[in-house]
């Protein structure tokens, strides 16, 4: 008798390679961050982190692109509808490149605007603009990775996004490490190295494409945009875009409200977020697998399949909490140690470190039910539960700072995520799918 059920080798053959896949994400930066360390002073590594978050934010925007694609995809794979699976990737694909052109043809403002909301010191912008011309031509290969990684997830496939991940790493790598030590290109060769690597992720993605024999047929069809599945298409993500917005916003706050109290207290969340971090990008794995999962049985009418899936990512979501609870509960201060040497950053993260013990529970459903709302492409309850938690989030904080301070921000962060999960629960529970 095998001890893993059918369900649960179907979670976990989606859930490690997205895992993996996420782990490698953060990578990029911080190779991009290690190399300049090496040519430059504290200017040049200001420069990259800049450059980083500028980018980061604006494509963390955009991720409807891939949770769009992978829901509605997987719907059409669970009705065998071929043809509307091949019309999804297109249809992803052509709006990606939409706002990826505008992006490049909005370049100059859009830095602007950003450098004006984080105001770094003059010479850090300086250069950040010599980084920020060269990675800003990564745009279309990032937008359509979205597109394509969401694509690959809907039709239960996540080796490929997960080789695609490694491979742009080991290319970025080579490519940067080339770029400034044999070259001498200094910055501008760090942001060469980073474009190579998008843009070879993009090729080999596409490359990927061609395994999918049957559905090339497809692409020469009678249409491949149509305008009903179109309207779905964007509302469907402009759910999920304002959504993003909210969660960008309780983000972005967070780090400024941690600001406001000094450089400790910002380095001592800095580092708990880190843990919380870590939690987050394997719990996104079995996100994933839940939209995959979901997405294919809602789309193949299958209620029985859907309640027993999502009956089992509860299950492994329940056992990776309580294994990262009790992680950062017995090893929580060891942790800390090794991330920082400056002791009074470190006293200081020990006395929040209770608020990331409880984090896993407290976002655990959120993880998840975004996973199969996506799926089941029910994102008005996304940005429903959302919108809920973070406005509990503001008032929150606002409420309890004068008399918390930093505990206040921790137990704000702490309560939106346990809503966002919260709300989706009775969502789903009312069995309306609030689209």
């Amino acid at each position: 008798m095998r001890l893993l059920s059918i369900r649960d080798r179907q979670i976990l053959r989606l859930a490690v390679p997205s895992i993996v896949s996420n782990i490698t994400v953060p990578l990029l930066g911080l190779v991009d961050v290690a190399i300049t360390g090496h040519i430059g002073n504290a200017t040049h590594i200001g420069c990259v982190s800049v450059g980083s978050m500028i980018f980061s934010l604006t494509y963390w925007l955009f991720g409807f692109l891939r949770m769009g694609t992978s829901g509605l995809t997987a719907q059409a794979l669970g009705k065998r509808d071929l043809p509307a699976c091949t019309r999804q990737l297109v249809q992803s694909l052509a709006i990606a490149l939409a706002i990826a052109l505008l992006l490049l043809l909005l370049q100059w403002p859009w830095l602007r605007l950003a450098l004006l909301l984080i105001s770094p010191e003059a010479d850090i912008a300086a250069l950040t603009g010599r980084y920020f011309y060269i990675c800003v031509w990564g745009a279309p290969a990032m937008l359509g990775l979205y597109s394509l990684n969401g694509w690959y997830i809907g039709m239960q496939n996540t080796r490929t996004p997960m080789l695609v991940a490694i491979s742009q790493n080991v290319v970025n790598i080579v490519a940067s490490l080339a770029l400034v030590f044999a070259c001498g290109m200094g910055i501008e060769g760090v942001a060469l190295g980073t474009l190579i690597a998008q843009w070879t992720g993009l090729l080999l993605s596409a490359a990927m494409l061609l395994r999918y024999k049957r559905l090339r047929r497809y692409v020469r069809g009678k249409s491949l945009f149509v305008g009903k599945e179109i309207r779905k298409f964007f509302g469907v993500n402009r759910d999920i875009f304002l959504r993003t917005v909210c969660m960008v916003g309780v983000n972005l706050f967070f780090t400024s409200a941690g600001a406001r109290q000094g450089a400790v207290v910002l380095a001592a969340n800095a580092i708990l977020l880190q843990l919380f971090l870590t939690f987050s990008y394997f719990m996104d794995g079995f996100a994933y697998a839940g939209e995959a999962l979901a997405g294919r049985y809602f789309g193949a009418k299958s209620p029985k399949l859907l309640r027993d899936t999502i009956r089992h990512l509860f299950g492994w979501g329940t056992a990776m909490a309580l294994l990262f609870s009790l992680t950062f509960w017995l090893l929580g201060t060891d942790i800390l140690g090794l991330l920082t040497t400056d002791g009074e950053v470190v006293q200081t993260a020990a006395r929040y470190l209770p608020w990331t013990i409880a984090i896993p529970f407290a976002s655990m459903a959120a993880f998840l039910w975004d996973g199969v709302f996506v799926g089941i492409t029910a994102s008005r309850g996304m940005l429903i539960s959302s919108a809920i938690a973070t406005l509990a989030f503001f008032l929150a904080y606002l409420l309890l700072r004068p008399a918390l301070a930093n505990h206040a921000l921790w137990l704000a962060m702490t309560l939106y995520l346990f809503l966002r999960g919260a709300v989706q629960t009775w969502l789903y529970g009312r069995g309306k799918r609030l689209q």
